[in-house]
């Protein structure tokens, strides 16, 4: 039975672990926290949005981003100072504006297909993550805005989405505690909510159930390759005080989130990942009157740039922004304070005095598109990149890449029964 290390335990690398162990395989996972879903996986937007599934390779992106620089409560703020990183990860990203169609097309498909995945898996394991399914709302506020969503919307259809357009009458009816007055909207009934990180958590219990380890305050220092894998890992809270390890292995998998860059270079490949922060916060609904007045269905505003996800009764998430600023974690008070603020201004009932604030770095590719497949050396696979699409679209990447394992490494059958 081949021995596979996947190193990451957020939901693109417990989503692969699944989907190895249906296959039959032998899977090690190695994270440096203590728990799974620590990171980007831990208190994201909580949409499985078919419907975002856009991609922001545009020129408009880039303008905006420029228009934006000197206002800090953007929702997309850019950090000027000089990074090759960052400058030569722009460059590909005007590249890919060539692709934008193309893209927008297959990141929807991948969305519809990867939903499936997660419907069935969460009923197959018993995983209770807040799910609710009652689509996701887009709202726009001018026409302009709205006619420009209406060619995006030609995109998401043709990759197979079902979403309509909505009135203000209709979208009133759809979600009536929205106190504004949008200029229209679309709707996706299809599309849901959810914690991403008891899923992704649940999801970790049910791989090891079927027999998966899982070594958490593991920091992978190195992997070796001869005939197999030797990774190298240290754990314990300080370096003084830390115990070296050793696991061997047949195939590694990265799902390291924004550290994939790092370990795809020591293994000889280039992923250009950079961490785009994201900012959330979490409404605890506290009072019947603040329960009434938050909305069930998901929203998603399109010139804010701002989601919300229902979280059970008495959780309402806010999320949004997209930083450009290296892999700082920090929560700054004047990019959470517009998310306040919003939720504020369109649902004026909510008691905003308990909120939990909260920061995250998506993994991007330039074209904004997951890294699933082989390394230049035999044995390396990768599945991450997957920016503000990670839940939506793990299931499905974990299922492409365990196919291509298979390929490679076959389970022989017999020695499994």
């Amino acid at each position: 039975m081949p021995k596979i290390v996947i190193i990451g335990a957020g939901i693109t690398g417990v989503s692969t672990a699944y989907a190895l162990l249906e296959r039959g395989y032998d899977v090690t996972v190695l994270d440096r926290h203590r728990y799974p879903a620590m990171e980007t996986s831990f208190a994201n937007g909580g949409q499985l949005s078919a419907s975002n599934a856009e991609v922001w390779n545009r020129w408009a992106t880039i303008l905006n981003g420029i228009k934006w620089m000197i206002k800090r409560d953007a929702p997309l703020l850019m950090n000027p100072a000089p990074s090759w990183h960052k400058y030569s990860w722009l460059v590909e990203f005007v590249v890919n504006i060539a692709n934008y169609r193309e893209n927008t097309i297959k990141t929807t498909q991948l969305a519809i297909m990867a939903r499936k995945h997660i419907f069935e898996i969460a009923e197959r394991e018993g995983i209770d993550f807040d799910h609710v399914r009652r689509g996701i709302l887009h709202l726009y506020w001018d026409k302009k805005d709205l006619s420009r969503a209406r060619i995006v919307n030609e995109l998401l259809v043709k990759g197979g989405l079902d979403r309509r357009s909505v009135t203000v009458e209709e979208i009133q009816s759809i979600e009536p505690t929205l106190h504004s007055t949008p200029h229209g909207g679309f709707y996706t009934p299809s599309d849901s909510t959810g914690d991403i990180h008891k899923y992704t958590g649940g999801l970790a219990w049910a791989c090891e159930r079927r027999g998966a380890r899982f070594c958490y305050d593991a920091d992978v220092r190195r992997i070796e390759r001869q005939q197999s894998f030797r990774v190298f890992y240290a754990s314990g809270a300080e370096d003084r005080h830390s115990t070296q390890h050793e696991i061997c292995a047949d195939a590694i998998v990265i799902c390291a989130g924004c550290s994939s860059r790092d370990f795809a270079a020591s293994l000889g490949d280039r992923l250009n990942i950079y961490p785009v922060k994201g900012y959330s916060i979490t409404v605890e609904l506290d009072e019947p009157a603040s329960q009434e007045a938050a909305p069930w269905v998901s929203l998603l505003d399109d010139r804010a740039k701002i989601v919300t996800s229902r979280l059970g009764l008495s959780r309402l998430r806010v999320a949004g922004t997209a930083e450009f600023n290296g892999p700082n974690r920090d929560i700054r008070d004047d990019r959470i304070k517009p998310l306040v603020e919003w939720t504020r201004m369109h649902f004026p009932r909510i008691n905003t005095t308990h909120v939990v604030p909260w920061a995250g770095l998506r993994p991007m590719m330039p074209d904004m598109m997951p890294r699933v497949g082989r390394g230049r050396a035999r044995g390396v696979f990768y599945n991450t990149g997957h920016g503000h699409l990670g839940w939506t679209l793990s299931a499905a990447t974990a299922e492409m890449l365990a196919v291509i394992i298979s390929g490679d490494l076959p389970v022989d059958v017999r020695k499994v029964a």
